[in-house]
């Protein structure tokens, strides 16, 4: 028997990850705060005994709490944790509300972190693995993104410290560092204010679909891969921005130059 624990698994990449991994056969525990989708999305896999949801805010640490206990007495183990909520913001800092920023960090790193270091007992016994679905904003600047882009490039950092330190428990780690999704979570971005952003996402190269992300995910964790670079497009940018900074901001300020005007 094989426990995947998936946050955000209501809807987008995680939902995607929530049936791949079922049809692999795992028992799948599905986290997400929307209660109503999250029932209709445990119906959809036939309300079978190999699945399990709960519904709350992951940045709490009470129901962080919760969720371990309902694995452990559910199953009795863990085996892969993805970390795969997340939400964005459009919006430049001057205009954005501090607590915009602190609830970005939040959800995108903080409670990944909490997850992971509570998850360590279970994966130790498993010999399991954690996977953590960064950006490509985690490796170089993006425009109106700067909590997101903080976030992701902290949540890589800590993951690649914590794979050197848990190598020799047998966790392993793999961290995703995809481009544009065609998700929710760009849909459900906040402005500055914390009410939905009023203007539409810039993007560069292909906009993928969820599906395409989680069978590359599941099929890099089969294989036992330590990172995806999934858009050629993105990962050279991240190398511009290395080599030649300034030809990268300036290519970024004139692709996102309506970020700037917000």
């Amino acid at each position: 028997m094989n426990v995947t624990l998936i946050t955000g698994a209501a809807s987008g990449l995680g939902w995607a990850l929530a049936r791949g991994a079922y049809a692999r056969g795992d028992h799948v525990v599905l986290v997400d705060m929307n209660a109503d989708l999250l029932f209709q999305r445990e119906q959809e896999l036939s309300g079978s005994a190999r699945v399990a949801s709960l519904t709350g805010d992951i940045t709490d640490e009470s129901f962080q709490s919760v969720i371990f206990t309902a694995i452990k007495e559910r199953f009795g183990r863990l085996d892969t944790l993805i970390n795969n909520a997340g939400i964005t913001h459009r919006s430049l800092v001057q205009n954005t509300d501090p607590k915009v920023l602190i609830k970005v960090m939040a959800v995108d790193w903080q409670a990944p972190v909490q997850l992971a270091c509570a998850a360590l007992p279970f994966l130790e016994a498993s010999r399991g693995t954690i996977i953590n679905v960064g950006s490509m904003a985690g490796w170089m600047p993006v425009m109106g993104r700067a909590a997101y882009c903080s976030a992701k490039s902290a949540l890589a950092q800590f993951f690649e410290v914590l794979r050197c330190e848990v190598a020799g428990k047998g966790i392993k780690i793999l961290n995703v560092y995809p481009s544009f999704l065609d998700t929710p979570i760009e849909k459900n971005a906040l402005g500055g204010d914390g009410a939905p952003a009023s203007h539409q996402r810039s993007t560069v190269g292909k906009t993928r679909s969820a599906e395409w992300m989680a069978a590359k995910i599941l099929l890099a964790q089969k294989k036992g891969k330590r990172w995806i670079f999934p858009d050629p497009l993105s990962l050279f940018g991240s190398i511009l921005w290395r080599v030649w900074p300034s030809r990268y901001l300036a290519i970024m300020s004139k692709r996102f130059a309506v970020e700037l005007q917000q």
